[in-house]
């Protein structure tokens, strides 16, 4: 590199984003993930002993994903290459594994490669990539905002270590924020910055967890105020307000957020925590999710969850489901929380649930057996013939509507239905335990 290229990308650099500019270069200026680069962490310890298998970086925006792979860079003596999945197609792999392999024999030096936004690779670009994964030609790290295991291909994933990165906690992003604000060199330190406690909170709660978007606002900030007669730029709660928007809604609806927070919904209603699952109610509304998909999920869990303990359940989650059909959004909304709340404060029952999954499972190992000649339909010309219908004892001309026969196969006894002791399943359990009782004496 000659003095001109040496001050062309010092200038470069100079004119970066801060974000770009504040970006760790060591393990220890990186900010957060401690699950997997704390003091003895695999992670960790792999890449001080510059023995790193390939990985892939998964997690939302912001938590450090290419930062990490740009440690990893400064930090190891293998040749690092990198490539952007939206850009690069399979010449470009073969290109860099035909240097990686030139590299490796001349030099024995291997080679890392990045590829960011990896969900990107289409099937044949990933299976481009994968025998030279396989056969140690190239270490690779990919870095994803999607679930790799929607996302990658199946073989690759069985080749690589998998790290999920988390959003940044809120002192994790003061702690950035802090740096960005002293930090003269790289940073803002060198403007005289004075910025009100509340517009800093502001800015790192609508950060949302993401280091990137928190710094692109406060440099924002910065750079837009007007310093005052002393000199001093002063960023108050409404400057920091104007220089952050409402995060945009990460939700995909094929992909894991959508699974994630459908999930923590039903599992807040059978939790029966009605003000957790009117908030991922609201996720999944405000991240426009279909309401008709939310609806169908809350009949289902009115019928697994609820059951017998509640019989209305049901009905109140079928209703819910035809006002949504009626009237629309955003009205439609009301009916869903009023099923929601009633499904939530329900008593809780799976009995129903469990015991059609106990008897497919019986069916399916033990196979058909024939339905009892007492019970089969003797209602066509010739049935008497065959004695369908003969010996079977009309309920309804009993005392009671209750009268003991078998009506399971022959060789079955089996109990799948067990009432729990929650709402009116208790009472159900009551009449049903006296019945099996007069049934077990009387066949």
């Amino acid at each position: 590199m000659d003095l001109f290229d040496y001050a062309g990308e010092q200038e470069q650099q100079r004119m970066a984003p801060l974000a770009a500019r504040m970006r760790p270069r060591t393990l220890d200026e990186f900010v957060g993930q401690r699950h997997i680069l704390g003091e003895g962490k695999l992670l960790r310890r792999a890449i001080e002993a510059d023995q790193l298998s390939s990985l892939i970086f998964y997690g939302p925006p912001g938590t450090g994903k290419t930062t990490l792979a740009r440690v990893i860079a400064n930090t190891t003596k293998s040749h690092f290459t990198d490539l952007n999945a939206v850009t690069a197609g399979v010449a470009d792999i073969r290109r860099i594994v035909d240097e990686a392999k030139a590299r490796l024999g001349m030099y024995g030096q291997r080679t890392i490669l990045f590829i960011d936004e990896i969900h990107r690779f289409n099937k044949a670009q990933q299976d481009a990539l994968l025998p030279y994964v396989e056969e140690g030609t190239v270490i690779l790290i990919g870095a994803t905002t999607e679930n790799p295991f929607f996302e990658v291909n199946a073989a690759l994933l069985s080749r690589s270590q998998i790290f999920p990165l988390h959003p940044l906690t809120e002192d994790e992003l003061r702690l950035i924020a802090e740096r960005a604000l002293s930090d003269a060199e790289r940073g803002l330190g060198a403007l005289n910055i004075r910025i009100d406690e509340d517009a800093l909170a502001h800015l790192i709660r609508y950060a949302d967890g993401d280091a990137r978007r928190l710094l692109n606002a406060l440099e924002l900030a910065a750079l837009t105020t007007r310093p005052g007669a002393d000199g001093v730029v002063h960023i108050t709660l409404d400057v920091a307000v104007e220089s952050i928007q409402r995060p945009a809604v990460r939700y995909d609806k094929s992909g894991d957020n959508h699974y994630d927070t459908i999930s923590a919904f039903i599992k807040s209603i059978r939790g029966s925590d009605p003000d957790a699952a009117l908030y991922w109610l609201a996720r999944m509304l405000d991240a426009g999710e279909d309401p008709r998909f939310i609806a169908r999920r809350l009949v289902i869990s009115a019928a697994e969850d609820i059951g017998n303990a509640d019989p209305q359940a049901l009905q109140v989650a079928v209703a819910a489901f035809h006002a949504l059909e009626l009237v629309g959004m955003p009205e439609g909304r009301i009916p869903l929380a009023q099923a929601v709340t009633y499904l939530a404060t329900a008593p809780k029952s799976n009995a129903s649930y469990v015991a059609i999954n106990e008897a497919l499972r019986m069916v399916r190992e033990e196979g058909h057996r024939p339905v009892p000649p007492h019970l089969r339909d003797a209602n066509y010309k010739g049935a008497a013939a065959l004695g369908h219908g003969q010996g079977y004892l009309y309920p309804h001309d009993y005392p009671g509507h209750f009268v003991p026969q078998r009506y399971l196969p022959e060789g079955v006894d089996v109990v799948f239905y067990r009432p729990s002791e929650n709402g009116y399943e208790r009472e159900i359990g009551e009449r049903l335990s006296r019945w099996r009782a007069r049934q077990r004496e009387g066949v």
